[in-house]
């Protein structure tokens, strides 16, 4: 039993990292090259997304995507990019990548939901007859505390029960996707500002929907305003109204200016190496001199981002149960 159990954990570990590897591979080797004015704004594109591309070596002509669909995309349809990627292109709002592309966040996104099925896929077995390897119960263990220590504490056990998927997906998809993002040659999906605002819309949806549902349509909007003055509901009003949307909002700028900001400061002390070292600067003498102490500090802060990424996994669930319990019952 102890042999199949070893075996098991060995193959369901080996297959996570597959996944990530497979990731990190398809990143590196088909993620369009981008190039900037100096070294500093060259490693901060890596924080971009980027189209994957058949040819990301190619220098000049189209550039061919590796999946082009044939939609076209309402008013916002924008032209395919010509030449090559460089940073005046990145940021000109005329030109633009088609949105049918597949970009390299998205790739580790799908690599999240894959570690999500391989490393829970034994926790419900577990939780029933507490028979398990290591990794099932490692996250079994992270599963029960979200449960018992955040969901359960904020919504009680009757309404957190119904809502503990949702939370549980949330913190490990954050999660995966933040630790993915420290592997190299991958990208960190929620370093772009949209996918953690997708997330945080669903946010949004479960505090308004579910609130509507729960208290009804017009008593939702209604139990907004306190009681106060007659002529001060309508100012009360739409300051809850924004209150509302400030939450999600919240929730999307606290998480991609997290990992875009670690990932920038490491970046910049790798840069630091290769400007001292630039022939028109101070030399490849200075930049090997400069080496070990900007990389001491790089790898120094990339130990602390592995801290923060589950940090703030924990920071946007737990908000979210906040926001979505005050919705719900707002007397609470």
């Amino acid at each position: 039993m102890k042999r199949l159990g070893s075996y098991v954990l060995c193959s369901r570990g080996l297959l996570a990292l597959a996944v990530v590897a497979c990731s990190c591979y398809v990143s590196a080797n088909y993620s369009a090259h981008s190039s900037g004015k100096n070294v500093f704004e060259t490693l901060f594109m890596h924080l971009m997304p980027a189209p994957l591309v058949k040819d990301p070596g190619a220098a000049h002509g189209e550039e061919e995507y590796l999946l082009e669909l044939p939609l076209k995309v309402l008013p916002l349809e924008m032209p395919m990019l010509k030449k090559p990627v460089d940073f005046q292109q990145r940021i000109a709002p005329e030109v633009e990548y088609p949105y049918t592309t597949i970009y390299n966040v998205q790739i580790f996104q799908v690599a999240s939901v894959l570690l999500c099925l391989i490393c829970l896929s034994g926790v419900p077995r577990y939780l029933r007859t507490q028979r398990g390897d290591a990794l099932t119960r490692m996250f079994a263990g992270f599963a029960m505390w979200i449960r018992d220590e955040m969901v359960y504490p904020t919504m009680g056990k009757e309404l957190g029960r119904k809502f503990l998927p949702y939370f549980l997906s949330v913190f490990f998809f954050i999660a995966f996707m933040n630790l993915a993002g420290l592997a190299p040659h991958s990208a960190t999906a929620t370093a772009n500002v949209w996918i953690t605002a997708g997330m945080a819309t669903t946010t949004l949806l479960l505090m308004v929907g579910g609130g509507m549902i729960v208290q009804g349509p017009l008593a939702y909007w209604k139990n907004l305003v306190p009681h106060a003055p007659l002529a001060l509901v309508p100012l009360l009003f739409v300051v809850e109204v924004v209150g509302v949307l400030v939450k999600p909002f919240a929730l999307t700028i606290r998480l991609f200016a997290n990992m875009t900001g670690g990932h920038m400061v490491v970046l910049s002390f790798m840069g630091l190496i290769f400007f001292l070292a630039a022939p028109e600067r101070y030399g490849q003498g200075v930049g090997w001199g400069v080496a070990p102490l900007a990389a001491g500090i790089g790898v120094f802060i990339m130990i602390v981002e592995a801290f923060v990424a589950l940090l703030q996994a924990f920071i946007f669930t737990q908000l979210s149960i906040i926001f979505i319990q005050g919705s719900l019952h707002p007397d609470h």
